[in-house]
This record gives structure tokens, C-alpha cells and sequence, in this order.
């Protein structure tokens, strides 16, 4: 192997994984990993959470109760009615799609349904979007591209041992498999921060490209190896032709057998040597 076949080989073997911010599960907190995954940054707490989410429950109740009698109410009411009745967060650390969609805000990043009208597109071409937020049974996690290339995605779930690598193909397989198993899937819309892993994965060459250079790496060390067996076997047959009777070798000429048939016996010879001699003695 030459040193441009060793020099692919040692870029294919490079990650991006120690260069992906990823937080491992802590009690329930999955939504502050997601969010934090995605963005790739500690960006949100879970006290920042849960402020995004007492203040969406007042909004609601606010537009609730929008037209109904004027009521009353002191500051620690509202907040005490608002921490038995929200519906954005509980005492577990759980928090609503609201809450992550108001905390994204601020970067001015969306989430849509991917069933929705706007986010069907990305059934047809997932590779394309930027990341996936995806939720089942109150569980949160990230899917993303790095270096915004479509073949460098990653699973960013914090029940994980770590970033899992996820092929340009396999990722539309994942999401219909999320999908089939009753997970809410979100598509992310906007632009991310850029991130070190981001910086890092442009300077390294397309995984699709990797591959095509394995692909033909192999097939010429397949090659190589054919034509090795077949000098071999030409090695062998020659051995073969040196053992084989010597009637096998003359290609179809008279057999070497018909040939001995044809010259005359030992006794045959006497005779001749004995009637030359008759004749020389008669005279």
C-alpha cells in the first residue's frame, strides 16, 4: 500500500465525536440536553427552563381568562396557581415542546411537526434539514448535522454512551423507525451557532468521498490478489504438465505409443542382423 492509500486510511479514522458537545443524562432532564446538544453550548439550565415555563403558563392562563370578571389576585397566588396547573413542566424536570420552542426563539430557530405542511419536504430529502428534535414518553433528544454536510450526522441522545455517527442513509430509515414507534419528531429551521465541531468537520473530506476511496482501495488490493492467484496457478499448471504421461503433452499429435508400436521388436532386429550375416557368409 502506498503512502496516499495509508494517508486516506488515517482520515477515515478520524472523528468528530471529542469535538461534539454532548451531556450525559442527569435525573430528567433531557429537554436542557437536548436544547444544549443542539446549539452546542451550555446554554440553558434547568432553572432557565423552568422560568421560560412559569411564564408561559401565565400567558396561557392570561389569555384564558381573557373576557371572563376581573379577579383579584396577588403575585404569590398566581405563582402558586401556576405551579399546581402548568402544563409546560413538572416536579420531574419534564418540559413541554412549548418551552423549547420559546427558548429557541432567541436564536431565531423554529421547530415544526415534520407531518406538518412545512415539514413534509423533509421526509423527502432528511440529509438536507440542519437537526431533528425528537420526543417519546417524555424523553427528549437531538439529531444533527456537523459541518453541514449531509453525510456527517449524529444521535445526540443523553441516554447514550456518547455521539453515535448515523449514515446519510440510515438517518431517513431512523426517522421512519422514531415515527413507527410514536415519537414526535420536530424539524429545525433556522441556523445554528457554529461550533468547534462544526469548524472541524469542514476541514475533514466527505465521509461519502471516504468511503468511493476505500471502495477503490479495496478493489485494487482485490485486484492484486486475483492476479497473484492466477500467476500462482499458471506456476501450478506448469508443474502439472511436467508429471502428465508424455502422450497428454503432445497436444493432439500422434501418441508416442503409436510410434514406439511401429518400430520393430528385439527380435525382430536379430532376425535382420542374422540374415545379414547369412548373406555375407555366402558369398
Amino acid at each position: 500500500m502506498n503512502l496516499e492509500n495509508i494517508r486516506q486510511f488515517i482520515l477515515i479514522m478520524s472523528d468528530l465525536v471529542p469535538y461534539i458537545i454532548w451531556e450525559k443524562q442527569e435525573g430528567c432532564l433531557c429537554a436542557q440536553h437536548c436544547l444544549n446538544s443542539l446549539l452546542q453550548g451550555e446554554y440553558f439550565t434547568a432553572v432557565d427552563l423552568s422560568e421560560i415555563a412559569r411564564n408561559l403558563d401565565q400567558a396561557e392562563q392570561a389569555a384564558l381568562s381573557e373576557g371572563a370578571t376581573e379577579q383579584l389576585q396577588t403575585e404569590d397566588n398566581r405563582n402558586a396557581n401556576a405551579s399546581t396547573t402548568s402544563q409546560n413542566m413538572d416536579d420531574s424536570g419534564f418540559f413541554s415542546v412549548q418551552v423549547l420552542s420559546h427558548a429557541l426563539k432567541v436564536w431565531n430557530i423554529d421547530i415544526i411537526p415534520i407531518g406538518s405542511e412545512d415539514g413534509r419536504i423533509a421526509k423527502i430529502h432528511p440529509e438536507d434539514e440542519i437537526a431533528y428534535i425528537c420526543n417519546l414518553h417524555e424523553h427528549w433528544f437531538t439529531l444533527r448535522k456537523f459541518g453541514g454536510l449531509s453525510s456527517r450526522w449524529y444521535n445526540l441522545d443523553s441516554l447514550l454512551r456518547g455521539p453515535e455517527s448515523i449514515s446519510q442513509t440510515y438517518l431517513g430509515m431512523l426517522l421512519n423507525q422514531l415515527e413507527n414507534e410514536g415519537y414526535s419528531i420536530f424539524v429545525v429551521k433556522g441556523q445554528l451557532p457554529s461550533s468547534q465541531a462544526d469548524e472541524y468537520g469542514k476541514s475533514l473530506p466527505d465521509p461519502n468521498l471516504q468511503r468511493q476511496n476505500v471502495d477503490e482501495i479495496d478493489q485494487a488490493m482485490i485486484d492484486a490478489a486475483i492476479a497473484a492467484s492466477l500467476e500462482n496457478n499458471d506456476v501450478s499448471n506448469n508443474k502439472e504438465d511436467v508429471t502428465k504421461p508424455i502422450d497428454e503433452q503432445n497436444n493432439g499429435s500422434e501418441p508416442l505409443s503409436s510410434t514406439i508400436a511401429e518400430q520393430p521388436t528385439i527380435d525382430e532386429l536379430r532376425a535382420k542382423r542374422l540374415a545379414k550375416f547369412d548373406r555375407v557368409d555366402g558369398k
